[in-house]
This record gives structure tokens, sequence and C-alpha cells, in this order.
């Protein structure tokens, strides 16, 4: 018996507060059930539940505060239940794929089941008051991908905090005494992410409350391959704190152990949310009564004794022993909660599937009239009818069935002239864009704070103007938006004390202090995550990869999160975090590359941008700065030291993206590029001119989005010829620029002879200058390129070089 029916730092628990902690854990076990009998069955495609982990959610949601996050796992539905971000009907609706908000808020029917996220903004883009509301961040799949952004999203407490000149962003922090549940799989604490994280956390101080849910496996691997000692907290018993030093609590328990588990978290939570100490919770002994998924059975790989042992830990029927033990119920009121739960379940279903069959089937019938209908004033009728007959047949038909039958029918008349043909086609448009908008929208920001919409500001210069090194150029841009913004943080190896590698912040974390300019340790990853969190939060942080290259190891994160968190949440949420980074033109096997194809390939949903010199650099920052999506920022390496004139204006300038810019006007080839082979490119020209070849050279300065006005299509107009420039291995970048003028802007009509890249070998530079020279664009390869276009077009004025 409880001691008072209450526990140390709980709310009181009564038979009231029991028995509904029962009655969700019996609902969402009945779902689990439920959605696996439906994804067997054909209504969902896919199956994955936190049946076994219900008691333990439960007791982690008393300890949830409004303004809380949770950073979680694709197990976590009796915590948001309980929370009240989930009902079961959306729970369904998400199992079906909806596309509808109203019935699937969480992601619009675009991620699978088990992936919920809080809406934080409005319709119309701007940030709701997250300090009301039970914050979820949206799931993601990849095993650990949720962790890095966990860490951000507690740092950002810890500024909330301690930084007095932003608590006036009281709808995102009530003076930091927010704290984040973070959630994850014991298997998955293998990954890196997670070791990264933990470090990064007890090093930070943060208030992170990470759950580790222990049920022995990672699908078919028992726990013995997958953690040291097989078990994750006596792994990690180095991180643990003591009186002297500073580090992790570590704490331990029973996932069936309904008390245990009330107090463990009432205590966690007090100790993270007053102390800012991050804490980790091992909650073992947990079941997973279904297996791992609906892909296949646990009983291939377990053995009867551990599915006995299973049996007997299931952490429902050991809390229904607990409540008849205790007299806080009889066994017939359980046994009617039960039956309610399994009502509940079943309603909730049924009212998700009609739901979600209600447009599908409407459309479905329409379409099979049409087809018909169709079929009466053809010659093709009989095949049409076969098309509208199989339609009519389909087995839970959605709109693919759909489209594909009216395409089909479409192929069948194209050289009809009937009225009904014009129906389909518009039909067919319609179709194309209503669904567009329920799966292709939302990549980038459609609100009025896009940073398409910002209007420009040019550099103003005038006599007074001195001419500085580029670093002396952005370290004067970033004081004057330090000066101006309190939001505005930047974290990353080496930024604090010396002010960046290369200077771009020099003298800047003494003005403004440590908590805007902070120095970490060397994980890309988490330096990532920790900026993914805070601007989660309302702040806007700059965080740093000190090279190029180093972004390979928060690919990941990049991808799978930050880039695509706007699309799979439908406009739900956003993180417009800003990564700087510095690129081309370095020598040597490693801190070289040049990675923007895989960059063009991978972050879909952020910009990319290519700034050339740093006053260029200084506008595109500020344009991203007032908008509201998150980019990537490559500045040319090699400019820090190149002299530039210092603009009278250099905190306003904004540089639309998009918009390319042309550095020389020619009539003979057009050549595109951007970042540091600008100046390579223009050092040709200057050579190509005195040849008798006057180049057009463009650049682009934003590669996503990349010439949104077509400028490059009138250069090519006019030159009828074009290169392609680009420092990254063949068939990369320059393919994608190629890929974007030609086809996309259907420039292929006015070629007069065929287009060209220019790119590195396809393998990393050698080390010193006469690998770069034999491995990377120089500015011999530029004129050469361009050369030889002429030669082909007019041989006798430019005769062979060799």
């Amino acid at each position: 018996m409880l001691l008072n029916d209450s526990l140390t730092g709980s709310s009181v628990l009564n038979k009231e507060n029991i028995t509904d902690d029962y009655r969700l854990a019996c609902e969402s076990r009945q779902v689990s059930l439920l959605g696996r009998k439906d994804t067997m069955g054909g209504r969902s495609k896919f199956g994955i539940f936190g049946d076994g982990k219900e008691v333990v959610q439960i007791a982690l949601a008393r300890a949830f505060k409004l303004g809380d996050f949770r950073s979680g796992y694709y197990r976590d539905q009796t915590i948001e239940a309980a929370l009240g971000n989930l009902t079961w009907q959306q729970f369904f609706a998400q199992m079906y794929a909806h596309a509808d908000l109203e019935h699937e808020p969480h992601t619009g029917g675009r991620s699978m089941n088990g992936h919920f996220s809080t809406r934080w903004l409005d319709e119309n883009g701007k940030w709701l008051d997250q300090t009301k509301l039970y914050n979820s961040v949206c799931d993601i799949s990849p095993t650990a991908g949720q962790i890095p952004r966990s860490v951000g999203l507690a740092y950002a407490s810890k500024l909330y905090r301690e930084n007095k000149e932003i608590q006036y962003l009281d709808t995102f922090s009530n003076k930091g005494n927010e704290i984040v549940f973070g959630t994850i799989g014991d298997a998955s604490t293998s990954q890196g992410m997670f070791w990264e994280s933990m470090n990064a956390a007890g090093v930070l101080q943060i208030p992170l409350l990470m759950s580790v849910w222990d049920d022995g496996y990672g699908i078919s691997v028992p726990v013995e391959y997958q953690t040291t000692k097989s078990s994750i907290s006596k792994a990690l018993g180095g991180l643990q704190r003591n009186e002297e030093e500073t580090g992790v609590e570590i704490i331990t328990v029973n996932g069936w152990d309904y008390p245990a588990l009330i107090e463990t978290y009432q205590k966690a939570a007090d100790l993270c949310r007053n102390e800012q100490v991050p804490v980790l919770i091992h909650v073992t002994e947990l079941t997973q009564p279904q297996g791992h998924s609906s892909s296949g059975s646990h009983e291939r790989y377990k053995s009867k004794p551990r599915l006995q042992w299973e049996n007997e830990r299931d952490c429902n029927l050991r809390f229904r022993d607990w409540i008849l033990n205790n007299g806080y119920a009889t066994d017939e009121e359980l046994e009617k909660i039960e039956a309610d739960a399994k009502e509940t379940a079943r309603d909730a279903r049924n009212r998700a599937w009609k739901a979600y069959r209600k447009d599908l089937d409407k459309e479905h019938l329409k379409t099979v009239e049409l087809i018909q209908k169709t079929a009466k004033e053809s010659i093709f009728s009989e095949e049409l009818s076969a098309i509208a007959t199989e339609l009519s047949k389909t087995y839970y038909p959605v709109r693919r069935d759909n489209a594909v039958s009216v395409r089909k029918a479409l192929r069948l008349i194209r050289n009809e002239n009937t009225p009904s043909r014009v129906v389909l086609q518009e039909w067919l448009q319609n179709t194309l864009k209503e669904n567009a908008i329920r799966y292709n929208s939302q990549l980038y920001s459609e609100s009025d704070e896009s940073p398409l919409l910002v209007e420009p500001v040019n550099p103003v210069f005038s006599d007074d103007s001195i001419t500085v090194d580029g670093r002396e150029v952005i370290r004067s841009y970033f004081n004057a938006l330090f000066a101006q913004d309190p939001r505005v943080v930047a974290i990353g190896e080496d930024v604090g004390m010396i002010g960046d590698v290369n200077q771009g912040l020099a003298g800047l974390q003494e003005k403004y202090g440590e908590l805007r300019i902070t120095d970490t340790g060397i994980r890309e990853t988490t330096i990532i995550g920790q900026g993914i969190g805070m601007a989660m939060r309302g702040l806007r942080p700059i965080v740093e990869i000190q090279y190029f290259d180093y972004i390979y190891y928060a690919l990941a994160t990049l991808t799978d999160d930050l880039a695509s968190l706007r699309y799979r949440t439908a406009g739900g949420q956003k993180a417009p975090l800003i990564i700087r980074t510095r690129g081309h033109r370095l020598e040597g096997i490693w801190h070289s590359g040049s990675p923007m194809g895989t960059m063009l390939s991978s972050v879909r949903g952020m910009h990319i941008v290519v700034p050339r010199n740093f006053t260029q650099a200084a506008g595109l920052y500020n344009t991203l700065i007032k908008g509201d999506d998150p980019a990537l920022v490559v500045e040319p390496l090699n400019a820090y030291r190149q002299k530039e004139l210092l603009a009278d204006n250099i905190g306003e300038i904004c540089i639309p993206l998009g918009q390319p810019e042309i550095l020389k006007e020619g009539k003979d080839v057009t050549i595109v590029t951007y970042g540091s082979m600008c100046r390579i490119v223009m050092e040709a020209a200057t050579q190509l001119h005195n040849l008798g070849i006057e180049v057009e050279v463009i650049d682009v300065q934003t590669l996503l989005p990349f010439d949104v006005d077509h400028r490059i299509l009138e250069s090519i107009k006019k030159t009828n010829r074009v290169i392609f420039a680009d420092e990254d291995v063949p068939g990369s970048a320059s393919a994608f620029m190629m890929q974007q003028v030609l086809e996309a802007q259907n420039a292929y009509r006015w070629l007069d002879s065929s287009p060209v890249t220019i790119s590195a070998k396809p393998h990393r530079p050698p080390y010193g200058s006469d690998g770069d020279y034999f491995t990377k664009p120089n500015m011999d390869d530029v004129i050469e390129v361009a050369y030889k276009i002429m030669q082909e077009t007019d041989p006798n004025h430019f005769p062979a070089l060799y």
C-alpha cells in the first residue's frame, strides 16, 4: 500500500488516479493489438507499437509539465495519449496514412504510425505559445536519430535560465524551467549518436531526462550482443555524477513496477528541472508482447522460457495485480475497465477507418463513373469499360488507383476529341494539384517569413569605406548581428576564445559573453543537434562545422531530422538553423573535399548558400536570419585573407536567394559557377579575352534555391554555349546545375554546342600544390575548355592548342 496514498514528490495518487492510469494502459494495449490486426489484414502498410511500455510511459507523463518537450521514440503512444496529444482515432488515422490534418494532425499522413508531433505553427506558419503545450518533436525512425536534437532542446532551457536578455521570449520558455524527456530503445543506445549525446549532456549540465526502454532485444539480437555488461546503465557508469564531479545521474527501475516508476520519474524530473542535472533512467524488464513490428513474429528468435519470462513480467498484468493486492479496485471493477478499453479501441478504429474511407470511396465511385461515361463516347468502349470494371473491383482503393486508371484511359483516347476526354483531362489535372498539396507541399516555408520574400538591400560604399581582409568583413557583420538580435547564438569548435580558426568571430565572445558565443567539443553530430533544438525553441543559432567535409559526421542528423522537419509535419514544426562551414581549395586528401553533390541530394528542405566573398556572405546570412528556413552556408576558405571593401551598411545588406549575379558580361560562352571557383573563372576570363573569346561569368550565389528567375537561360540565349564549373567530383553539383538549366529552364533549345562540365577528378586531392593543380579545376582548365568550344565553332580562328 502506498503510504497515505501518495508518493514522495508526486501528486496525490488516489483510487481514481490509479484506475485512470490502468484504463489508459489497457486502451493503449488494445489499440496496439487492433493495429497489428489492421496491418495483417491489409488496412495499413506497416505497424509498430508501444505494447509492453504502457506503465512506464504513464509514469513519465505524470512528471511532464506544460512547456516540457519529448524527443522520443516511435513506441511512445502511451505518453502522447496520457498528455492529451493523441486520440486513439488519430492513432489509427496515422496507420491508414489519412492525409488530412483534421484527422491526422501529427504528420498529415506523411509518416508511418508511431510518429507524433505537436503542432507549433498556426495556419500562417507563425509560432504558437510552446509554454502552453505538451511539446512533442516529430519522431523519426532512424535509430537514435531523435537523440542529438534533445541536447539542443535541453540546452535552450539552460540559455533561457542563464541569459536574462532572452527571457522576453516568454512564449518559448518560462525562464528555463522546462525539461526534455528523451526516449530510446535499449538496442539503439549502441549508436554513436546516443553516446555522443550523453557525453555532451554531462559536459553541458542540461535538463535532459533520458529514458531507455530495455526489453532485452534489438529486433532479434539480444542485449549481450548490443551492450557492454549487457546493461546500458552499467556501461555508462563512468558518467555517473558524485559529490566531487558533475556528470549524469543514472537510475535503474523495473518497467512493471508502477509505484517505483511513479516515484522515480517524479524525483528525476524534479532534479532535472530544479538543478538542471541530466538524468538517465534505465527502465529494465520491459516486454514486447507482439514482437518488434508487424513484419514478423518474435517467436522465431525468442525461446519458450524467454517468452514465459516476458508473460510473467507484462507490465499491464503486474499493474493489475498491484491494484488488486493493494485494494484500489476489485476484480469486477478491473474487468469492466478492460471491457471498456476494448470497446474504446474498437470504436476509435472504426471511426478512423470510416473517416479515412469517406472521401476515398466518393472519389473512387466518381472516377469509375467518369471512365464509364467516357467509354460510351469512345471507339475504345470495350477497353475503357474493362478499365472501369477493374477499378471498381479494387480492394480498398486509394487515390493512386484512380489516377492510374484515368491516365491509362487518356492514353487510349489520345486522338479523340470528345467532351468526356476533356472532363477526364480536367479531373487528372485537378487530382495532381490536390495531391501535390497533400504529399509535396511544405518542403520549405510557405509563410510570409520565407527567406525568399526578404527584400534585398544592396551594400553601400562611400569615400570613407576601407579595404580589409575578408575575415574582417564577416567579423564586422557578426558583430552587428549579435548587437541587434539577442536571439542569435553561435556554437562550434574553436568559435569562442579564439574566434574560430579563421578569425571570423575574433573578440566577439569577450564582447557578448560565453552564453552567446560558445566553444564545443569535437562532436559534429551533437553540434548540429544542439542547433536544431535551440532553433525549435525560438532562438536563432548559427552552428559551425569547422570544415566542409566534416559535415559527413552529421549527415544523418541533417537529412533525417533537420531537412525533413517541416515536410514530415506538413508544416507543423520548423527549426530555422543556420549551419556555417568553410570549404574549397584546401590541399590534401583530408578536409579538402567539396561534397556539394552529396548535400544537394541529401538536404532538400534546407537552403544551400555558396558566397564567393564575405560581403556577399554577410548579405546572405542576413536574408536567412530574417527568414524561417534552415540553411547551410559554405564560406570560401581562401577568401578570408583576400581584400574587400567594407560596406558602410554591413549589418543591413540582404542578398536574395536564388538570384545569380553576372560578374562579367560576354557574347561567346556562358560559364556558370559559384564560391571560390568564381575567382578562378574570372582570372580565366581575362586570359580568354586576350585570346579573342568573351565569356559571360555567372555566380549562382545559392544552389538551393537555384536561379528562380532563369537568368542563366537569358545568358545562354545570347551566347548559345554553356560551361558549368565546380570543384565537386564529376557528375555531382556540376550535373545538378546542368539539369536545372537545360531541363528545368529548357535552355537546350538555344545551344549551338554541347554543354560542358568542369569538375575535379573522381578522387580526393593529393597533398601539396601539385596535387591540387592536377586534381581540381584550375584557370588553365577553364581557358582550354572554353577555347575548345570556340575551336569547334571556328577552327580557323581558334586552331588546336595541343
